[in-house]
């Protein structure tokens, strides 16, 4: 990891504190990071995209009195942030008005996106760099031109920009395996941000390239363990599911997991929480958190003790994949 830094097991997702689908009161916002580092959580990370600027900006105010050395951050690049008169960003998921963000994944947008996320975070490094979103999920049909410019030119740039000591580690930040693949491929990544596809919930979506990542010494950060909130929830199955309401079918299945967690005496939040750190490339997991309550929250499934027949049953279930290692 960056510069001989391990990571924190549980790090600080920062989309939530820049306003992510409601509106954070800058306190509460700051009070949540300050006190996360205050109970260990030492891995932060980010993006220009979350708040169109503003969870960089409050994760740069909140830990600005904290020693730089006793933390990590992680950035992201492939957007450059612009004022726009009017603008809803509501439209994007974040509720911030007159900003947006346009895709730019050229070496100069790179350049400036940098520039501007290290005024915003008060620093003069970041420990990880992620080049955020390339893949077929977002970009559909332009896939294969932007993969090209991000082989050609992005990680390039970025590896440049590592060299210069802005930037500890680079990697790219996703929600998908099949670009993962495609990347590691072609160009040496030393950490990969996967988001959603390495869970409890399911694992067969990113099979390939865990073990790739293991065999090349490829760090990977889990973001997205409850999978957009449906192995979340406290009593049952939640309603989203990767950004979009969850199936009956697939809450369903959800359903099972809850099911025998209850069975086997074990906290389902708990589970989805500890189970991807028990993968070998495994080196965090990146929770989004947007209160001292949830930090707190996260921090006790963190810690609250899941039995090994919890394990068991979920394996014997078939909701937990052979082969796949478990706390």
């Amino acid at each position: 990891m960056p510069q001989g830094k391990p990571l924190s097991p549980l790090a600080f997702g920062g989309a939530p504190v820049g306003n992510l689908y409601a509106e954070v009161p800058e306190a509460q916002a700051l009070d949540a990071i300050r006190h996360a580092w205050s109970q260990g959580i030492r891995h932060f990370d980010t993006a220009p995209y979350y708040g169109f600027g503003l969870s960089e900006t409050r994760l740069g105010a909140a830990l600005a009195e904290i020693p730089r050395d006793t933390y990590t951050v992680s950035t992201k690049l492939g957007r450059v942030i612009e004022d726009a008169e009017g603008r809803d960003g509501r439209a994007d998921g974040f509720a911030v008005q007159g900003r947006r963000a346009r895709f730019d994944y050229s070496r100069d947008g790179l350049r400036r996106s940098l520039e501007a996320s290290l005024h915003r975070l008060r620093t003069d490094y970041v420990d990880i760099l992620f080049l955020h979103d390339i893949g077929a999920l977002t970009h559909g049909a332009d896939h294969p031109r932007i993969l090209a410019q991000a082989l050609d030119e992005s990680l390039p740039a970025m590896a440049r920009m590592r060299e210069e000591g802005l930037v500890g580690a680079i990697g790219i930040g996703v929600n998908e395996q099949a670009v993962c693949l495609e990347v590691m491929a072609r160009f040496p990544l030393d950490t990969i941000m996967l988001a959603g596809r390495y869970t409890l919930f399911e694992q067969h979506a990113s099979r390939d390239v865990m073990a790739r990542a293991e065999a090349a010494g490829t760090s990977i950060l889990v973001a997205g363990p409850y999978n957009s909130g449906l192995l979340g929830g406290n009593d049952g199955p939640g309603d989203t599911y990767d950004y979009a309401p969850a199936t009956p079918d697939v809450r369903a299945r959800a359903q099972r997991f809850y099911d025998i967690c209850r069975e086997t005496g074990a906290s389902v939040g708990a589970a989805a929480l500890q189970f991807p750190l028990a993968h070998p490339a495994v080196a965090s997991v990146v929770c989004g958190l947007r209160s001292v309550q949830e930090v707190d929250a996260a921090l006790s499934r963190r810690r609250d003790a899941v039995p090994a027949a919890t394990w068991d049953a979920l394996h014997a279930a078939g909701l937990i994949e052979a082969g796949v290692p478990t706390p």
